[in-house]
């Protein structure tokens, strides 16, 4: 998991998942700490095209030795160890993502979200 730490706020990135098009990560924040845990992660969504940073508002989820599954007010992700499918909500678009390691993060996708988190 990697750490981002920029001018006193922190974040470390559980899931990368990524397409050419798309980004979608759960990211847990740091630099609060609160009774609930649950409540210190959060999942966002990136398009490349128009460089939007949406966070995904988590409903429910579910999850098996070998599959995943998130339920977000604005779609849902199924995914595994290399993959993800995410099916939007609104349009039904769907997109394949690979997952990829923490680290592959970008600087540019580090600094947006650490604005967005301020």
């Amino acid at each position: 998991m990697i750490m981002f730490v920029t001018c006193c706020q922190k974040f470390a990135v559980k899931r990368l998942f990524e397409n050419s098009t798309h980004i979608i990560l759960e990211i847990r924040i740091t630099y609060v700490r609160r009774e609930d845990a649950s409540a210190d992660c959060q999942w966002l969504y990136f398009e490349n095209k128009s460089e939007a940073l949406i966070k995904l508002w988590l409903k429910s989820s579910d999850s098996s030795p070998v599959v995943e599954e998130q339920f977000f007010e604005q779609g849902y992700l199924k995914f595994n160890c290399q993959q993800a499918t995410f099916i939007e909500k609104f349009n039904s678009a769907q997109y394949t993502l690979e997952r990829k390691p923490s680290e592959q993060l970008t600087e540019q996708l580090g600094i947006l979200i650490h604005n967005y988190l301020s």
